[in-house]
């Protein structure tokens, strides 16, 4: 079935390609020239995510080529399939390498973070750092909440932020990754924390996104803005913090 689905994604890549080798300068004007080249982007995208990052575009090319001038094939059909497993098979080796060093990288980037003065460690591996504290309410697991937040992985790179969009958003405290739902349930409206979510309280081996390599700790600075329904200056009786995890 994947090699059912990497063949389409080359031959998709090559629709793209066809016709132009790497010297030729591609005309991106027209609606059509445009979501051309959208297509291609996504599919190299999600191509290289999957460790296939050394095709040879101008092989996919002459495939397309020869398929549209109806021209003979120049590799027998068992042939091409057994590309097609020997790169299948490539990158998933590669892709667990680079999981599998993830999750070394994570673990050790944890046990020194824990060490840290003003981080404190959950039960459950979550590690969370007040940056801002206050006496508001704390939300329940069926609540909905209204945060900014920004999203990171250890080496500092920024894979979402809501503040870099200029605008908070509204999410279920219950359907969110397992490190926010214990992480918003620790936190009163108003506060701001530092979040540092093992990998199995957020993606595990999956990846979610290129930007997401599987098996990444996740670094959150959140900002509790307000219970939906409370006011934010509403403050309840005390609770004790959650210490169950679910984002």
């Amino acid at each position: 079935m994947r090699q059912h689905r990497l063949a389409a994604a080359m031959a998709l890549v090559g629709l793209v390609l066809a016709g132009c080798d790497s010297q030729t300068s591609v005309e991106l004007k027209t609606p059509a020239q445009k979501a051309s080249y959208g297509i291609g982007l996504n599919m190299g995208k999600s191509l290289a995510q999957e460790g296939m990052d050394d095709l040879d575009s101008k092989a996919v090319a002459q495939g397309i080529e020869d398929a549209i001038g109806k021209k003979e094939q120049r590799l027998k059909d068992e042939e091409l399939m057994e590309a097609f497993a020997f790169l299948q098979k490539r990158a998933e080796e590669r892709m667990a390498a680079i999981s599998d060093e993830n999750a070394k990288k994570g673990k050790q980037f944890l046990e020194e973070n824990g060490k840290r003065e003003g981080v404190t460690t959950t039960a459950s591996g979550l590690q969370y750092e007040v940056l801002k504290k206050t006496d508001g309410a704390q939300p329940k697991p069926t609540d909905v909440v209204t945060v900014h937040y920004q999203g990171s992985l250890v080496d500092g790179s920024v894979f979402d932020s809501s503040i870099e969009r200029g605008s908070p958003i509204d999410l279920p405290v219950n359907g969110v990754i397992p490190g926010w739902v214990e992480g918003l349930q620790l936190m009163h409206v108003g506060e701001k924390y530092k979040l540092f979510i093992p990998s199995e309280l957020a993606y595990g081996a999956q990846s979610p996104s290129p930007m997401i390599p599987a098996n990444s700790v996740l670094v959150f600075e959140l900002e509790l803005l307000g219970i939906k329904g409370q006011g934010q200056g509403e403050a309840p009786e005390q609770t004790e913090p959650a210490e169950q995890p679910q984002q």
